[in-house]
């Protein structure tokens, strides 16, 4: 959130000193940028965007997705939903989430809301149809544990703010090559003489309104590969059954196509990268840098030795029945 609001300072406050720069040496009656009017529209532009973007953020990823809310349960599949749903919320400890069904085959879930009194989780159709009531127990426990943690207020806000940088620097964008006050200013200050720092700081500012978007999506990205496992460590807590969730894993990593309803605004929010797993799959810098979850095998291998240990303790051995 740090990285966020400094990114922001110097968009803004940065363009401001770019600007008195430029036009430090102008005529007496030329202007003369001194108050830094740029950086505050622009943060406050940005604090608004955010703000009401973080407010209707869950009904409009819900929305995009085309879910439905499972209000009076008509199948089986839905009933055993709702009974998974009240009960991991009993062993979380938190408000029993609303609860929704995307219309997608690929098997995925995701927790959305402001927090444990205002929360949603939505299940794809293809993950009430592969995984059993044990595995289904986990994945939602996994969600919860987003929903305890206040993950899903975190997850929002940062998608929120990743939206504004988009929407400023669009109009920003205009802004400057519509009417080409930065550059003609700039262009004018170097004649002057004020030259090569004025000519290395716009070029750096103009850069960094380039890659705004991708900086902030990473930003984003960093938070929730962290939070991943963290959720799936509460969701072996709630349901005392870490084998379950790996097994519900491998299930929803063995699906070939990605999940087409998810799109790439709410993709860091499910439990399993709906993009395709292209990056996740991948270890090491790559998979760090752009991946929207921490990859598949390393989760799942850190629940079977949870669950092996587990089951060490207690004097048994790894059977079917543990994932029963």
């Amino acid at each position: 959130m740090i990285g966020f609001v400094l990114f922001f300072a110097w968009l803004g406050f940065g363009g401001d000193y770019i600007l008195a720069l430029a036009t430090s040496d102008a005529g007496p009656h030329a202007y003369h940028h001194v108050f830094p009017w740029l950086g505050i529209v622009l943060t406050l532009t940005a604090i608004i965007t955010a703000s009401y973007a973080y407010k209707t953020g869950p009904e409009k990823v819900l929305w995009s997705t085309g879910a439905r809310e499972v209000i009076d349960p008509q199948t089986d599949g839905e009933r055993q939903l709702v009974n998974v749903v009240e009960e991991m919320a009993i062993a979380a400890g938190v408000a029993r989430p609303r609860i929704w069904i995307v219309p997608d085959d690929d098997p995925n879930a995701f927790a959305t809301g402001h927090g444990p009194g205002d929360s949603h989780i939505a299940v794809t159709q293809g993950l009430l149809s592969i995984c059993n009531r044990a595995e289904l127990q986990a994945v939602i426990g996994h969600e919860l544990g987003h929903v305890k943690n206040f993950d899903v207020r975190l997850m929002t806000t940062l998608a929120a703010l990743v939206g504004a940088v988009l929407l400023v620097r669009d109009g920003m964008g205009r802004w400057m090559w519509g009417r080409g006050r930065v550059a003609s200013k700039a262009e004018e200050g170097g004649k002057k003489g004020a030259g090569p720092l004025l000519a290395i700081l716009l070029a750096l500012w103009i850069i960094s309104w380039v890659i705004a978007p991708l900086v902030t999506q990473l930003l984003a990205l960093a938070v929730s590969r962290r939070r991943e496992y963290l959720a799936d460590d509460m969701s072996a807590q709630f349901t005392r059954n870490p084998l379950a969730l790996a097994s519900a894993l491998e299930k929803i990593e063995g699906a070939t196509a990605p999940t087409t309803s998810i799109k790439r605004g709410a993709a860091h929010l499910c439990i399993a990268d709906p993009l395709g797993r292209h990056f996740t799959n991948h270890e090491g810098w790559l998979g760090d840098v752009f991946a929207t979850h921490p990859p598949m095998g390393m989760r799942i291998a850190k629940l079977k030795g949870m669950g092996y240990a587990q089951l060490k303790k207690e004097g048994g051995s790894f059977t079917n029945s543990a994932l029963a």
